[in-house]
């Protein structure tokens, strides 16, 4: 975060710096998670319009009126995100004896209806899959092997193009997860499928195929961003004449599919990096195949 200009080098807050540093050392904060709460807490130094800001005399009734002009403009579940870093902010400074008191401490989080994963059903699945064609260029390579991976392995779409080909081992069938959410690293299962189309794209990728080399490219050799595999996934559903989804479907459809298989819901935690089962535990919600074999094995009157 930065305050304005002095002698034209911009500056940091020094106790926004400490803050993002304590997340970053103590907390092993991903940079994604840095980066949102350094401009959550920029919008409020410029609402706050005092430079340096004077954090001591921030109170209630002005994180108030914050929220309430952020509000204005957001949806209510971003305005629970800027709720939930202001509080985590102002805790931080009371624990470390900046503030004697904490002025957020009686915010609310707002309200807002719990929505369902949004997945796709087996059968379209398979249509995807179906609809691959033959591998006769880079890109086809690289994207069939994406679309393989945030679907058999349940992997985010930062984690996916973070991979180095290092954290592909093809002999073991599975990947290492390096950093993901929370900065926690795990090991997941790679599907026959997948482990195969990473083979075909090591085949036709120049360059290294091993070490720190980024398994995902993009057109100008870098590594591919997370925008760019909103857009492979959604031509590829498109392409098979399914509905459109984000890259995070591909990973709650995964999750899905395991349970309606019969996989328990610890196994699917570890998979997805889940620090709590709860997080897991939305998944029964949407799965209904389980429920309805076991109401027409054992409700007396379901036959």
């Amino acid at each position: 975060m930065k305050d304005r200009e002095v002698g034209g080098e911009p500056r940091r807050d020094p106790m926004v710096a400490g803050y993002l540093e304590h997340l970053r050392v103590e907390r092993r904060a991903s940079a994604h998670t840095l980066r949102a709460y350094d401009a959550e807490l920029e919008r409020l130094a410029t609402f706050l319009g005092r430079p340096p800001v004077a954090w001591t005399e921030v109170d209630l009734d002005l994180l108030r009126r914050f929220l309430a002009e952020r509000g204005a403009t957001v949806a209510r579940r971003s305005l629970g995100r800027t709720v939930a870093v202001v509080r985590a902010f102002f805790a931080h400074l009371k624990r470390s004896g900046a503030l004697a008191a904490n002025p957020a401490a009686a915010l609310k989080t707002p309200r807002f209806r719990r929505t369902l994963p949004r997945y796709v059903a087996e059968p379209e699945m398979k249509r995807v899959f179906a609809n691959q064609r033959p591998v006769d260029d880079k890109r086809a390579a690289r994207d069939q092997a994406l679309v393989e991976v945030l679907y058999g392995s349940g992997l985010r779409a930062s984690e996916a193009v973070g991979l180095d080909w290092r954290d592909v081992a093809f002999a073991q069938g599975q990947l290492h997860v390096r950093a993901g959410k929370g900065s926690k690293d795990r090991i997941v299962p790679l599907t026959s499928p997948a482990r195969a189309a990473l083979r075909a794209l090591a085949a036709v990728t120049r360059g290294a195929t091993s070490g720190p080399a980024p398994v995902f490219l993009g057109s100008r050799r870098t590594r591919l961003d997370v925008r760019s595999v909103g857009r492979i996934v959604a031509r590829a559903m498109r392409d098979a004449g399914v509905a459109e989804v984000n890259p995070h479907a591909l990973r709650h459809s995964c999750a899905t599919h395991l349970l309606d298989d019969g996989a328990d819901l610890r196994s699917i935690q570890e998979l997805l990096g889940h620090a709590s089962l709860s997080t897991t535990q939305r998944y029964t919600h949407v799965s209904l195949k389980q429920l309805r074999q076991a109401y027409q094995r054992f409700h007396p009157r379901a036959q």
